[in-house]
């Protein structure tokens, strides 16, 4: 069984940077797509970014070209770069397979990202 581990989350003021990580353990991380989502109070879970295995990303509207998903997959890890951040992207950040897929792997704790303004 796959377990996801997010790190690097904290809080940042509006305009900053922060860099998410998410290392798996066990087998056949490389041969899935990824995806980072978030969950913010009150709200549903949304994608963020998602990247195949061949290394193609998409984006939601709101993070595209402030947000850049990567993965290595000799390190079974998952990145989200994020810059120029603003109060509406906190939220806990989530990694796991990418949307569309038949059965996640059991969610980890996630990370907090909080911007303040």
């Amino acid at each position: 069984q796959v377990q996801l581990v997010e790190s690097g989350g904290g809080l940042v003021q509006a305009g900053g940077s922060l860099r998410l990580s998410c290392a798996a353990s066990g087998n056949f991380f490389s041969i899935y797509t990824m995806g980072w989502y978030r969950q913010a109070p009150g709200k549903q879970r949304e994608l963020v970014a998602a990247i195949t295995t061949g290394g193609e990303t998409n984006y939601g509207d709101s993070v595209k070209g402030r947000f850049t998903i990567s993965r290595d997959n000799d390190k079974k890890t998952v990145y989200l770069q994020m810059n120029s951040l603003k109060p509406e992207d906190t939220a806990v950040y989530y990694c796991n397979k990418g949307p569309g897929t038949r059965r996640f792997w059991p969610w980890g704790q996630g990370t907090q990202v909080t911007v303040s303004s």
